[in-house]
């Protein structure tokens, strides 16, 4: 799909999600401005929610659309839009956004390659969405403490993260 397409569609769902969301932004290939769009990748920190008999909330918007993957509640769920496009859905909280955001935005490559390599060059691990140095679980709550936990004075621009085997 078309980037045009795509953000048009993306800032719908971000618009349909925000009410139910303390911090919610659009990732991934739209965030990095590629050309070609194959899903459509958002960030929230959603607000308290119920599933089940009772749902409300983000679960009552996202339980609309087709589930392909992960149940609510969880960490990622993806659906399938009207538009025929995928949604991958990632949940954070206040104190990993920064990490789980950069990670999202991608590309898998400069994710791995730079981000990954950067935090275990450092001394860091990741494990369920965190980062751990020496048994501690370290806060991310913005991109540029990711980026300075790597040795990185500043946050690299989306667009430039479109990397491939760095």
């Amino acid at each position: 799909m078309k980037l045009q397409n795509a953000l048009k569609i993306a800032e719908i769902i971000k618009s349909k999600l925000a009410p139910h969301c303390d911090r919610i932004e659009i990732a991934g290939s739209i965030r990095r401005k590629k050309p070609l769009v194959k899903d459509i990748e958002i960030v929230a920190i959603p607000k308290p929610y119920y599933t089940g008999l009772f749902e409300n909330g983000i679960a009552k918007v996202i339980n609309q659309w087709p589930k392909l993957k992960g149940e609510l509640p969880c960490k990622y769920t993806q659906r399938l839009l009207p538009e025929g496009i995928k949604l991958d859905l990632f949940f954070a909280k206040p104190d990993n956004w920064g990490l789980i955001f950069a990670i999202r935005t991608g590309s898998a490559d400069y994710s791995y390659n730079v981000l990954a390599k950067g935090w275990v060059r450092n001394g860091y691990k990741s494990e369920g969405g965190y980062l751990y140095r020496d048994g501690q679980r370290i806060e991310v709550p913005e991109e540029i403490k990711l980026f300075n936990l790597i040795g990185m004075l500043h946050v690299v621009d989306p667009e430039l993260r479109n990397i491939k085997n760095v």
